[in-house]
């Protein structure tokens, strides 16, 4: 029986294509984060990216293309974080990863090595290689942070500004 309870909670909070969470999963992590470090007086980052033109990629090579990128960037992404990190899918090709006990500058660190190992990586499509950088934005918490929109809009624009200085960049609160 709590074998099956496992698997409804994972379909419930695990994105299908990319295997990483889901934005409810993430949204509910965020909140879960806040309350802890103002409990213990704690930080911690959060990192948000998406795919340089992503629409390109779509009407270039198709959908199908398209999502074999995103399962792809999944696995990769899976591979560069920390097990106590969480990494989700919260939209099209929008990504989040909630970073525990990290501040500002090691979340910089993070998402620079994923920045590079993205843009150095061999994404395929029916033998077709397709090339693909990330736009990233950082954003540690702090106390006058009230809930989780307020930090996600933070490194949301960062991501923004990572986008109009140019992409493939990280930009950091």
């Amino acid at each position: 029986e709590s074998v099956y309870y496992e698997e409804i909670y994972r379909l419930m909070t695990v994105d299908g294509l990319t295997d990483l969470n889901n934005k409810r999963f993430f949204v509910e992590t965020i909140e879960k984060e806040i309350s802890r470090c103002k409990r213990y007086e704690r930080t911690f980052s959060l990192v948000l990216f998406d795919i340089d033109h992503f629409k390109r990629i779509n009407d270039t090579h198709g959908h199908l293309a398209g999502d074999a990128v995103l399962r792809q960037l999944g696995t990769l992404v899976k591979s560069k974080v920390r097990h106590t990190d969480v990494p989700a899918r919260t939209g099209g090709e929008e990504f989040a990863i909630v970073l525990p006990e990290v501040k500002r500058d090691g979340a910089i660190v993070m998402a620079d090595k994923l920045r590079r190992s993205v843009e150095e990586a061999t994404f395929r499509f029916e033998g077709t290689h397709i090339g693909v950088t990330l736009s990233l934005g950082v954003a540690e918490w702090i106390p006058t942070i009230e809930n989780g929109d307020e930090l996600v809009k933070q490194a949301d624009e960062r991501l923004y500004e990572a986008k109009r200085s140019g992409r493939n960049l990280v930009c950091a609160s």
